[in-house]
């Protein structure tokens, strides 16, 4: 049984005091509405997530903690006689309720408002009134306000709303002139024809549509806007050939002048964006003086194929890539590019080799392992938390159905010393291992380099938020940087693979814009500027390999069709099979690319079932990324068969050394 109460008091702690809001009375009232009485039936697990959730007619319910903010930002007094504006699900009211004397709700749609009615009443609110409105003209009956809150985004603040205002009342309203985009500001009547603004930051909200706001059809933008967008991707796509052609890597060329090319996917378990990247940098390798591939996966798993496409000893090393998620690594695209690079390494010299490095942390997943089998024997119920809390170390992945359970019980904190220890040991262990085969300093360096990135990173990813992420990327692009200068006598170049969120710009997404995460996209163009280029890969639908939850078995899932709000449903209506956008080439579709959307995310873990929330987030594509690679169908990796099972792996193979 979901324990509500639970989480509600873990919202309170951690996403509204945790982040500054200080007011005792609007904390109170946020603990003592039940969120999951005002969410559409079918949704009540996500009730306690940060994150705007549907309720019918366009409309959302609004994220806890922008409801928090625009409370404490309205000032609210316990006689205080307040209008809310865009009353949707009822969940705001309610919260003002228990704050001040009275509250007047708007409501435009009259289904909505007759829901938020029906809900207000049932939890004995009776200083709350909802009717159905045009909130941009305000409620004259009910004038003067104390404070007015506008829970959508309008041009500019309606002059019928600024007059119902008291002196020295406060009107809270998102402002601004692009969908999603607005200015959170606090205008406070000084006088009958005198008013101060201040400007609150950044938000998204839904248009304030009515006589004062957006009209209807510009409300209707976004749809708008969906059937053009498609148009302008068609004109600016270049189309690709067949991965297995000639051609396919042709276009990308244009980027062979950079010094470092990142190259993107947007799961880790789809067929197409290995062979892709394989390509491209098969090209760039062979043809334009790059040496280098950079992967999002451990130093000493990466080492290991190192040694076998330089044709070295692979010595008693442990094979690479046992471990959860094998099938990241240990699939037939991969195996098919190392054998290919350990060919075109046989006739080059030692100095002009190609090399294949890692730039995760040092063995982060056997950590986990140990992590959950040491819970598994001294606190099954810390294990259970660890295993959710694991499955969410990704910015994207939410784990709804855990929210509430996945904190740090008693007995997990109890644990955490003897977990890291445990951590430690491992790493050195590992480390001794690794150094056995008298490997080159730089690579024992690098290792003993990892194992303090890596303690730091094990301590803090218990408590989760944004310093476990941008440790990680932090680490990564240390470790990029640290390759590009290990010989400063050449130009070394490099192609670096990881997952979009990763290699895109975080600056121009949630994860930066909301939850203070940067990456290593961000990192590499604040270093290097020009000389690094960043392109994404997207598709519509298909089938992905992946897990259910973290440690988990790997199956074969039907990625389902893009979100009709996405960048990804407006690359499928366009019509192109395969394609590269070039945003510099075609500043048209770049500027309409510019307003923000959804964009989807799957990483090793991907739960269809809850897609919309844990798998999607909002980002401006065309400043995420310099480039875009489209494939709008796609099938899953081909995974290897494992010792003992049916099928060979060929000796050849490094992964079976």
């Amino acid at each position: 049984m979901f324990d509500f109460d639970y989480a509600r008091q873990m919202m309170v702690e951690r996403q509204l005091a945790r982040r500054g809001i200080d007011d005792a009375r609007v904390l109170q009232a946020m603990q003592a509405v039940p969120r999951e009485d005002f969410i559409d039936e079918g949704f009540e697990e996500f009730a306690y997530e940060d994150v705007p959730l549907p309720i019918g007619e366009g409309q959302t319910i609004s994220q806890p903690y922008i409801v928090a903010r625009m409370a404490e930002a309205a000032r609210l007094k316990p006689a205080d006689n307040v209008l809310e504006v865009g009353a949707g699900s009822g969940y705001a009211a309610a919260v003002l309720s228990h704050i001040v004397r009275q509250v007047s709700a708007l409501e435009r749609h009259a289904s909505l408002a007759k829901k938020a009615a029906d809900r207000i009443s049932r939890l004995g609110r009776g200083n709350v009134q909802v009717r159905t409105g045009d909130g941009t003209r305000g409620w004259p009956e009910k004038a003067p306000f104390d404070a007015i809150l506008v829970s959508a985004g309008g041009p500019a603040a309606p002059v019928a709303l600024k007059e119902q205002l008291e002196i020295g009342g406060r009107l809270i309203i998102p402002i601004g002139r692009r969908e999603r985009s607005q200015r959170l500001l606090r205008i406070t009547r000084l006088a009958n024809n005198r008013y101060k603004e201040e400007d609150l930051g950044g938000v998204m909200f839904v248009p304030l549509i009515g006589e004062q706001g957006w009209s209807e059809h510009q409300g209707q933008a976004s749809v708008h806007l969906r059937k053009h967008l498609p148009d302008l991707i068609a004109t600016a796509g270049e189309d690709l050939p067949n991965i297995d052609e000639p051609g396919f890597a042709d276009v990308l060329e244009r980027f062979a002048d950079r010094r470092v090319v990142l190259l993107g996917e947007a799961s880790h378990g789809t067929s197409e964006f290995y062979a892709a990247r394989s390509a491209i940098t098969k090209r760039l390798i062979e043809q334009h003086g790059f040496t280098m591939i950079a992967v999002e996966a451990d130093w000493p798993d990466a080492a290991a194929i190192n040694r076998f496409v330089r044709g070295q000893e692979q010595g008693d090393a442990a094979p690479p890539f046992l471990r959860f998620p094998r099938w990241m690594w240990r699939n037939a695209e991969v195996d098919s590019f190392v054998t290919w690079l350990r060919s075109h390494n046989a006739h080059k010299p030692a100095g002009e080799q190609a090399g294949f490095y890692g730039l995760d942390l040092y063995n982060m997943a056997g950590s986990i392992a140990a992590v959950l089998s040491y819970l598994d024997e001294v606190d099954p119920g810390a294990a259970a938390v660890a295993r959710e809390r694991y499955g969410c170390l990704t910015p994207w992945q939410n784990a709804p159905d855990s929210y509430g359970r996945a904190v740090l019980t008693t007995g997990y904190r109890d644990c955490e010393d003897e977990v890291v220890r445990q951590c430690r040991e491992l790493l050195g262990s590992e480390l001794n291992r690794s150094g056995s085969d008298d490997q080159a300093l730089f690579d024992a360096t690098q290792n003993a380099r990892l194992v303090a990135s890596a303690e730091k990173y094990y301590r803090i990813m218990y408590y989760g938020g944004a310093r476990a992420w941008n440790l990680r990327d932090r680490h990564m692009f240390e470790t990029l940087d640290n390759l590009l200068g290990q010989d400063s006598g050449t130009d070394r170049k490099v192609v670096v693979w990881a997952h979009n969120s990763h290699i895109g710009d975080a600056r121009h997404t949630d994860m930066g814009k909301t939850r203070g995460e940067l990456n290593l996209g961000q990192l590499c163009r604040e270093k290097y500027g020009p000389e690094a280029a960043l392109i994404g890969f997207g598709t519509h639908h298909g089938t992905v390999a992946a897990a259910t939850d973290w440690d988990g078995d790997m199956e074969i899932k039907t990625v389902r069709p893009s979100h009709e709000d996405s960048f990804e449903y407006c690359f499928h209506l366009s019509g192109r099979d395969r394609a590269l956008i070039d945003f510099s080439r075609h500043p048209e579709a770049a500027d309409a690319l510019s307003v923000e959307r959804l964009e989807r995310f799957i990483g090793v873990i991907y739960r269809p079932e809850s897609e919309l929330l844990s798998h999607y987030t909002y980002a401006v594509l065309s400043k995420q990324f310099d480039a875009y690679v489209w494939f709008d169908q796609t099938s899953a990796v081909r995974t290897l068969a494992e010792e003992g099972a049916t099928g060979r792996v060929p000796d050849t193979f490094p992964f079976g050394l």
